[in-house]
């Protein structure tokens, strides 16, 4: 971050990087939450992580204020003025992912005391485990500033794509196979597709990353692996 001859300006540059460091760390923790709720289907766990978003949400509506306020006085432009438009839409991402932890924690209240297979759910705990570690990397890069990190996120992106895609093949063969895994299979495939999301997210955060580093957005199409909805067309012509 470059000196500034008003103190006060970078003092804003970095009350708005801290708090997007705790909406990160929320996010991430909400996800990992979420993700063991589902696990144990444990309903009061689950219930906690969706009395905590409330948090997640307040930080991000404090970035943007907090940004709107730090451009009106300064008038920043070039890296100044990437450094807060990438503060703004990171915490739109963050709070986002904070949903998509919220609505896998509603899931598990949903399952409750279904019938649960516990094979079916490792599936997603893989899942879970990759997308977790993108979002963390990702975050990561943001604080270092780098670009390389983001960038790495950025092409893996189509492996979260693919496992979610083998994933939704997998269950649906459970719920052809025995009705009685209907109700809990479908369940999983909406907390899978989450999860899936939470991917997409960190891969966004990863181009603001590149984009704040370099001033220059990615324009080359995302690598993807996700062919889930082909999946679905299959199983219902066959």
């Amino acid at each position: 971050m470059s000196d500034h001859i008003v103190t006060s300006f970078d003092e804003d540059l970095k009350e708005l990087a801290q708090r997007i460091s705790e909406a990160g760390g929320l996010a991430e923790r909400a996800v990992e939450r979420s993700v063991h709720a589902l696990i144990a289907v444990d309903t009061a766990a689950a219930r906690k992580v969706i009395e905590d978003d409330d948090r997640i949400d307040a930080l991000q509506h404090e970035v943007e204020e907090k940004a709107v306020l730090t451009i009106a006085r300064r008038q920043p432009m070039a890296q100044d003025l990437r450094e807060i438009m990438a503060a703004i839409n990171i915490a739109n991402d963050l709070e986002r992912v904070g949903d998509l932890a919220k609505n896998t924690a509603k899931r598990v209240i949903a399952i409750g005391a279904e019938f649960q297979p516990k094979q079916f759910v490792h599936g997603v705990e893989h899942l879970a485990e990759l997308a977790m570690e993108q979002l963390k990397n990702v975050l990561d890069s943001y604080v270092a500033r780098d670009l390389d990190q983001a960038l790495t996120v950025w092409r893996r992106d189509d492996e979260i794509d693919g496992l979610y895609t083998s994933l939704f093949r997998e269950l649906l063969t459970y719920m052809m196979e025995d009705p009685r895994n209907i109700s809990f299979c479908t369940h999983l495939l909406f907390c899978a597709k989450n999860i899936e999301r939470i991917g997409d997210h960190a891969t966004n955060i990863a181009e603001i990353v590149h984009y704040l580093i370099t001033g220059i957005a990615l324009t080359d199409e995302r690598p993807k692996n996700d062919t889930s909805s082909l999946t679905s067309v299959e199983y219902k012509d066959a």
